[in-house]
């Protein structure tokens, strides 16, 4: 009887030849996460128990050693140096995606609100930090930051900083680099969902006299949720881990976890330290994400 002849497809077969022809299209896609995810994420969990050896060379002798240095434990003592890093980059990560979040709604509104004809225009004004690398554009902000253009000028009248001076490195230049280099990253997203609102719940909600908040936060955000998930996934897992924007625009001083993790692969050779504080960036990420679906399934419609 397991073999028993179904129709499917308008095709005559069995449940074995089904689960076959599943079995074929599944196993191409399951290959390609083994090797590329699996594989690499349970290499570098082994390699960040291990040791590095004086010349840089890597020692399999499996201890916690790394994850003791990583919560500040050494041989000179206790230290918050690392710590502060981790917390710095998640606080960063965290006020670049909630900015990003403040732009792209009246972004999005302002792209949909347009005429069919015109959109694309607007979209591709959008999207066209896309065709160029993030280094470049990072290297353009740090030459409109420089002291003789407008920017560097107008703060200096102000008082922000004295004539002369550039506005990098400093905390300031790394959020506006970061903000405009992953804006679209989460303006797209939003946008395939305002596009497709439902004005209908919008108006109820006003003619049940509710408050322009309530209006936002019961009717339209919550048709918004899909697009700002995914907008919101694809900006803070990144920001979390850059290290380009930090390194270009706020200078040795304002070191996140990507500069770390980059100088531990890089000059240090400290592979096993760096595979340590890559795991620990995947945990804080993973618990980012987790804290946003627990809050973000308690947004209802009215």
């Amino acid at each position: 009887m397991k073999n028993q002849g179904i129709l499917w497809h308008g095709q005559m077969t069995t449940t074995c030849a089904i689960k076959r022809q599943g079995f074929f299209f599944l196993s191409s896609g399951a290959f390609w996460l083994l090797v590329f995810l699996v594989l690499p994420s349970v290499l570098f969990i082994v390699l960040s128990f291990a040791e590095r050896g004086l010349y840089g060379d890597i020692v399999w002798n499996f201890s916690l050693e790394n994850y003791k240095r990583l919560a500040g434990f050494g041989e000179f003592g206790w230290t918050a140096d690392y710590l502060l890093i981790l917390g710095r980059s998640v606080v960063v990560a965290f006020i670049t995606t909630l900015v990003s979040i403040l732009l792209a709604y009246p972004l999005t509104f302002f792209i949909a609100s347009r005429s069919v004809n015109t959109r694309f225009i607007w979209l591709t004004i959008l999207i066209i930090p896309f065709w160029t690398n993030i280094v470049i554009r990072t290297y353009a902000w740090y030459l409109l930051l420089a002291p003789d253009l407008p920017f560097a000028k107008l703060a200096a009248f102000l008082g922000f900083i004295p004539e002369g001076v550039a506005l990098y490195p400093s905390p300031l230049a790394v959020y506006i680099g970061m903000i405009t280099d992953y804006l679209p990253f989460l303006a797209l997203p939003l946008y395939s969902s305002v596009e497709r609102l439902d004005w209908s719940l919008v108006e109820a909600a006003q003619d049940l006299y509710a408050s322009k908040t309530r209006v936002f936060t019961q009717a339209i955000l919550p048709q918004t949720i899909p697009g700002l998930t995914v907008g919101i996934i694809l900006t803070l897992v990144p920001t979390m881990a850059t290290f380009v924007v930090p390194d270009l625009l706020g200078g040795a001083k304002f070191m996140l976890v990507g500069n770390l993790i980059q100088q531990q692969f890089g000059t240090s050779r400290d592979w096993p330290f760096g595979a340590a504080i890559s795991m620990a960036l995947m945990l804080l990420t993973l618990l980012s994400m987790r804290l946003y679906r627990k809050k973000g399934s308690k947004v209802e419609v009215i």
